[in-house]
């Protein structure tokens, strides 16, 4: 058997950093995470970009994701009954950034999007969607993870999972 050679090397343990937020955000950046963006309606649509997506249960079908108390979504997600989950693909990465950008005309052009089931706003063009009923919305700190059962979704988008990781959007590699 051939040990790796980065295997076989001991390495000296660094020191533990004290928990921090920037320890967090240090971490999570060197997880690759799938990009989707999240939906709801109130007066007005509102969405996000979220890589905290989740799958929950399988019976029933469920999702989760988390969402920051100080977004400008927050106000219409805490009161939502429906959500709208979109998986994005490597070819949307500006609507990733579009959603991930604060103050930006999110529904404006270019965004293409149609009313879905539950009055839900739903994407064009993306690998997959679902439209989710709320069923709880847990505080986490500054954020609530959102637990929703699935109602209705499409899975059959042309493309490739877009990722995120080291505080930018990319493609999935062979």
């Amino acid at each position: 058997m051939t040990v790796s050679p980065d295997l076989a090397a001991p390495r000296t343990p660094r020191p533990a950093r004290p928990a921090t937020p920037e320890l967090l955000r240090s971490v999570f950046r060197r997880h690759a995470a799938g990009v989707a963006v999240i939906t709801a309606r109130g007066e007005r649509p509102v969405g996000f970009t979220a890589t905290s997506l989740t799958s929950v249960s399988a019976e029933p079908p469920m999702i989760s994701f988390g969402v920051g108390t100080s977004s400008s979504s927050w106000p219409v997600l805490a009161e939502a009954e429906h959500i709208g989950v979109h998986v994005l693909g490597d070819h949307q990465r500006e609507l990733a950034a579009t959603f991930a950008r604060s103050g930006a005309d999110r529904f404006g052009a270019p965004t293409r999007w149609r009313t879905g089931p539950e009055g839900v706003p739903v994407l064009d063009g993306v690998l997959a969607w679902l439209v989710c009923r709320v069923v709880a919305r847990v505080p986490a700190g500054d954020h609530r993870l959102v637990v929703a059962e699935v109602v209705a979704g499409d899975p059959d988008g042309a493309g490739r999972p877009l990722l995120y990781h080291e505080g930018r959007f990319n493609a999935l590699r062979d």
